[in-house]
């Protein structure tokens, strides 16, 4: 039996029913410590079992009726009730629960603040509830259309999986369950609904034909399903200035019309799963056609980015985005892009104490990665400064590169108001966004806003972009130093002179 005395040292020590359990021998010497106790640590082991657990918590919640030593918070509910059906379940495994049981050990001792649940848990915890909440509310609306968790309930349930995991909470900010909100709505907008067979169902066991596409002659094949929308891709005359109607040539203006029309029939991108290799292909053998339309005068500033994106849907994947930086600057080399990442990286580690030494930048040893890169790219701006002041709306520089939303803010009402018209970075705490002018291009993870730059870099190439004038001393640095630009002229500015005197001397140092 247990001494009457028991309960009120768990209740003094904030032990709960969940981590009794867990004790170890060294925790009862902890408890109870002294050869004196030898007896009551031995009794208190032998009676650790889920019968006697139930027992000795059944006596702490009679004691703690008249103490006024206050008992731990019982462990959270797994369900989400809403005020509507349905009723949701967090997930959790085996994993998952070691995972939270480690963190209510590390409470004990105060050192909560370094449990960390890992990339992979977490990704499992988001995808498996959000399919689980799906399924649920899909087999309670039976024979009603396909219906998807609202927002209201995504919130309900980032808050509830954030009570029941702590380590997932948004330290140091107001709202905690922020993050996790922001992966459970992402996964859901990955979803894809389910869609109805349409036509004949093929024959069984009768193999599909294939062919090799022949891009040189257009040609694709009339078995070949290779994610290919069925809008025909004739390759235009690489010379541009030359029409095989009436063996007559025409000036590179009047072919401008016929290489835009072209450049709308591309449907390949527009498949949920194009063919990588096919896309590749096709745009390494128009290179050619394609940067006489869109270097041309036959495209508005202003325009010229809507266009190509609608003409060339594949260039919203960052990949080809830079792939295609690769073809104008370097086309035959195809380790480019991880020399290009090579020398950003040693450009930034020399930055970060040029920054420190001008008094732009803090010392990093107290930031994570995104932290440092945004201070990073808030400091760039003023460490290359180009004599022209951004637009009085923009208020500092960085925001040409860089704009992190706040809890409050609107990300459609910041682009609808953005004066800029230049590719931007947005970052709003889960995701970071590239937008060109007040149109959102494409997403990439926050882990990756380190080469963000070059991203912003790529769009200027493939669109054939010019740079603000509030940071076109910076970007013609990255465009000399990092991408080493050979086919343009350098800047000859007295700004970007200075700048690069002063940077190389502190190099050389």
């Amino acid at each position: 039996m247990l001494d009457s005395n028991d309960p009120a040292v768990f209740i003094a020590a904030n032990i709960d029913e969940a981590l009794l359990h867990t004790l170890t021998r060294d925790d009862l010497r902890d408890l109870f410590p002294g050869p004196e106790h030898f007896l009551r640590r031995k009794r208190v082991w032998a009676l650790i079992s889920p019968k006697v657990i139930g027992y000795l918590f059944c006596s702490v919640n009679k004691l703690h009726k008249t103490s006024s030593t206050p008992l731990v918070k019982k462990s959270p509910r797994k369900t989400l009730q809403l005020p509507s059906p349905p009723e949701y379940v967090i997930y959790t495994d085996s994993e998952l629960e070691q995972a939270r049981k480690h963190y209510f050990e590390m409470a004990r001792t105060g050192r909560e603040g370094e449990c960390v649940m890992s990339k992979e848990l977490r990704c499992r915890l988001v995808r498996n509830t959000v399919t689980s909440m799906i399924s649920i509310l899909r087999a309670s609306l039976q024979g009603e259309e396909v219906q998807y968790p609202s927002k209201h309930e995504l919130t309900a349930m980032a808050k509830r999986v954030v009570e029941y995991y702590p380590m997932l909470q948004d330290k140091e900010k107001p709202v905690k369950h922020m993050s996790i909100y922001g992966n459970l709505h992402k996964r859901l907008l990955n979803v894809k609904s389910p869609q109805k067979r349409q036509g004949p169902t093929p024959e069984r066991g009768r193999p599909k034909k294939r062919r090799c596409i022949d891009f040189s002659t257009g040609d694709t094949g009339e078995d070949y399903d290779a994610d290919s929308s069925g809008a025909s891709t004739v390759l235009l005359d690489q010379s541009s200035g030359t029409s095989s109607d009436d063996n007559h040539t025409t000036s590179d203006k009047d072919s401008l019309p016929a290489q835009a029309r072209h450049y709308k029939t591309q449907e390949m991108y527009r498949k949920q799963k194009p063919n990588q290799d096919a896309v590749s292909q096709l745009i390494d053998l128009e290179f050619e056609a394609r940067r006489t339309f869109i270097d041309s005068d036959a495209l508005k500033e202003e325009d010229r980015p809507t266009k190509i994106l609608d003409a060339y849907p594949c260039f919203k994947d960052l990949m080809l985005v830079m792939d295609e930086l690769r073809r104008v600057l370097d086309k035959g080399n195809r380790k480019y892009i991880a020399e290009v990442k090579k020398r950003w990286e040693d450009f930034c580690s020399k930055v970060q104490f040029y920054g420190v030494w001008k008094k732009v930048m803090k010392p990093p040893m107290t930031l994570d990665g995104v932290e440092f890169t945004i201070a990073l790219f808030k400091a760039l701006p003023t460490l290359f400064p180009s004599p022209a002041a951004p637009p009085k709306k923009v208020g500092h520089a960085s925001e040409a590169l860089l704009h992190v939303f706040q809890p409050t803010e609107d990300p459609t009402v910041y682009l609808q108001k953005r004066s800029l018209s230049s590719p931007v970075l947005l970052l709003d705490g889960s995701n970071c966004l590239v937008a060109i002018g007040t149109t959102p291009i494409t997403t990439f993870a926050e882990e990756d806003l380190y080469e963000g730059l070059l991203y912003l870099m790529a769009y200027y190439y493939t669109l054939h972009l010019t740079y603000p004038k509030c940071v076109a001393t910076l970007l013609s640095v990255i465009q000399t130093e990092i991408l080493q630009d050979a086919i343009h002229d350098r800047d000859a500015t007295g700004s970007y002179k200075r700048a690069m005197a002063e940077w190389k001397a502190f190099v050389g140092t």
